[in-house]
């Protein structure tokens, strides 16, 4: 059996650790009856207000199916609204989502820095946001091509 490399272990060691603070984050989250991912979504349609589903679905690691469920999940409880504009769905917030990530973002900032800043020094936070960078610039430029 082979040994597992450095940069297996690495890559495992990454997963794990997002695996494990998104499960904490959807705990915290919990209080405001949110999931990261619903989280993840109000916050990039905050952003980009008003969005398609398909642009929303680009920006977000939910699937296309996913997204439709989550939507209909968030317009049922009265986070965000969907207005058709000609022949295009457009989503923005209600006023209640504003409210909630008025109070949510920074809790939820606050709560996901402490992963960093209670365990590196500024300078170790720093590395790692450089050398994670340069490894997601690297994924997102990485195709497979079939063997």
């Amino acid at each position: 059996m082979k040994k597992n490399t450095l940069e297996s272990l690495t890559w495992m060691r990454m997963t794990r650790f997002v695996t494990e603070s998104n499960q904490l984050s959807n705990e915290f989250l919990k209080r405001f009856d949110l999931t990261v991912a619903q989280f993840d979504v109000l916050i990039q349609i905050q952003t980009y207000q008003p969005i398609t589903q398909s642009e929303l679905a680009e920006k977000v690691t939910v699937t296309q199916g996913g997204i439709s469920r989550m939507l209909a999940r968030l317009e049922k409880d009265g986070l965000i609204e969907r207005k058709q504009e000609w022949k295009i769905k457009k989503i923005s917030l209600t006023e209640k989502g504003e409210d909630i990530l008025k109070v949510a973002t920074p809790e939820q900032v606050a709560f996901q820095s402490s992963f960093f800043n209670e365990a590196l020094t500024e300078e170790e936070l720093r590395q790692l946001y450089e050398l994670t960078t340069k490894l997601q610039k690297h994924t997102h430029e990485k195709n497979l091509q079939p063997e």
